[in-house]
Order: structure tokens, then sequence, then C-alpha cells
């Protein structure tokens, strides 16, 4: 695959930003006012993504590839995990613990990279983990409380979900496949397997569930449009780890965190304390620096003059 202009990567990256800040907000105003089941907002978001892709391949917008569906499944079967670990994590753990816990995402790429796919991290990029990490954690401290089972489920999630995020870059590498060509095969699969899942862990005909929700036409129009966002997000999430790299759309997370406790205290009024304003200058410390020197780090290195040879 070729490397993608600098311009169209801000631009994706930022969008990527905006997109995840509006997904966030849709959806927790989609569970606080209509009180939708998670996992199952998850499946429709995939089934909106799968719909949406079948549209823009009939518009010629790629082209589809024959992938190996059995090589496509453990990554489809990881999102599901990462879906649902996060879910068990959320249900035994506060906030503070599952975001904190939830920042060894980052180092757990790095060691999944170096150590089975042979790749090089430089001290720098290492040294930025160190800011971003106590960030999130300012911004957790006030919740942060450990138990063996939820510690459990967000470390299994951890690993979980790293993989998931090393495989989307991995697997276009792999398959020499564009981001929506990728997604045309793992978004309907995933959406199988959560359809399977659902029964057991969101029953849809009990009290709360799917069927027994009186919907509005106002519901039906939220929870649409949060599947034509989550549609968008997925397309800019597999572009950006296809085309940068899993960690860059960590550290991009991150800044998405912050972002969005600012919305949530714009349009919510929660509660934002003077160490989680800290916490948030620490995360934006360690994204410009992990800019910084992941800019430097790309820089061609020029091959020296004749005029500039110094002799011996």
């Amino acid at each position: 695959m070729k490397n993608p202009n600098p311009t169209t990567t801000t631009l994706c990256l930022g969008l990527n930003v905006l997109l995840a800040i509006i997904i966030v907000l849709l959806n927790k105003w989609v569970y606080v006012q209509i009180g939708f089941p998670n996992v199952t907002m998850t499946f429709i978001h995939f089934a909106v993504t799968s719909l949406g892709l079948v549209i823009c391949q009939k518009l010629s917008l790629f082209q589809s590839k024959v992938l190996p569906v059995i090589k496509v499944m453990p990554l489809a079967t990881a999102f599901c995990g990462f879906v649902v670990l996060t879910n068990l994590s959320l249900g035994h753990n506060t906030v503070g613990t599952y975001q904190t816990i939830k920042t060894m995402t980052m180092p757990c790429i790095m060691y999944i990279q170096t150590y089975f796919y042979g790749r090089k991290f430089s001290w720098k990029i290492k040294f930025t983990l160190l800011p971003l990490t106590l960030g999130v954690v300012l911004n957790s401290c006030y919740d942060i409380k450990f138990n063996a089972l939820g510690t459990t489920y967000a470390s299994a999630g951890v690993v979980v979900t790293s993989l998931y995020q090393v495989w989307v870059g991995e697997k276009q590498k792999e398959f020499q496949v564009n981001s929506m060509q990728l997604l045309y095969y793992q978004a309907p699969l995933s959406m199988m397997i959560l359809l399977l899942i659902i029964p057991f862990i969101e029953p849809p005909w009990v009290d709360g569930g799917l069927f027994q929700h009186a919907w509005t036409i106002k519901d039906l129009i939220t929870v649409l449009s949060s599947g034509i966002v989550a549609f968008l997000v997925n397309l800019s999430i597999y572009w950006i780890i296809g085309n940068t790299s899993a960690v860059t759309y960590n550290v991009i997370g991150q800044m998405k965190f912050c972002l969005t406790l600012i919305g949530g205290y714009m349009l919510f009024q929660d509660t934002v304390q003077s160490i989680q304003l800290l916490g948030i200058f620490m995360t934006f410390v360690g994204i410009f620096l992990y800019t910084h020197f992941k800019i430097q780090e790309q820089k061609p290195v020029l091959p020296m003059n004749n005029k500039d040879m110094v002799k011996m």
C-alpha cells in the first residue's frame, strides 16, 4: 500500500476524533434516554456498517476482493471479545478503574508488534507513554477501586483489544487490501457472532430488552443516526490503523477521551474536577510529544553532499 499524503492523514485523524466524540455523546444519550442495551447497539452499528459497505461497493467506491473467511474470522472474533470484555469490565469496575487499566493497551500493542511482528519503537516514543498514562490516571484517580473479577475482565480486555487493533493493520498488509475491503468482510462476521451472543447477555424479550421498548419515531431516528456515525467511525479506524499504526490510533484515543470529558461537561453538566484538568493537560502534552517525535522519525534522511563532507 502507498504511504498516505500527510494532509490526508491529518484530515482523517481529525475526522475520526470528531466522529468518535459525536458517537460517544450520541450513544450516551441513547443509553440514558432510551435505555438501549449496549451489545445490542454494537450489533446494530455493525449491521448498518455492513449495509453501508454494500451500498459503497455497488456505487463502485471500492472493489470487493475475495478473502479467506477463515483468516478474517480471528479479527471478527477478537472484535466481539473486545466488546463483551469491555462491557464486563465496565459492569464490574468503576469507570476510573476501567480507564486506568485501559491505558495498558498501548504498551501491550508495542509488546505484540515487537515480539511477534518485528517492529521497533524508539525510546522517545516509549517515553511519551508516561505523560499519556499519567494524564488518564489523574483523570480517573478519584474513582479507582480494584477487585479481582473486574481486574481480570479489564486485563483480558486489554489483551484482546490490542490483538484486534494490531490485526486490523496486519491483515490489511497480509491480504493487500484497503480499509473498506477488509471491513467489508469483518463487519458481517462480527455482526453474526454478536447475534449469537446477545440472547445470553442481553435477552431482547426481558424487561428493558429490545422487544419490550415502546419505540417512537424519535428513538428510531436516534438509534439509526448512531449506526450511521458508527459506520463512518469504523471506516476511519481501519484507515488510520492501516495507514499509520495501532499505537497512533490509541494516542488519538486519549485525545478523544479528554475531549469527551469536556463535551460531557458542556452538554450533560458532568462534573470536571481540578485534578482532571491537570490530567487533560498532561494527556495533551503526551500527544504533542508523540506527534513531534513521530514526525521527526518519518523525515527522510538526505544523503550528504560532497561539499558537506569534512576531510579527515
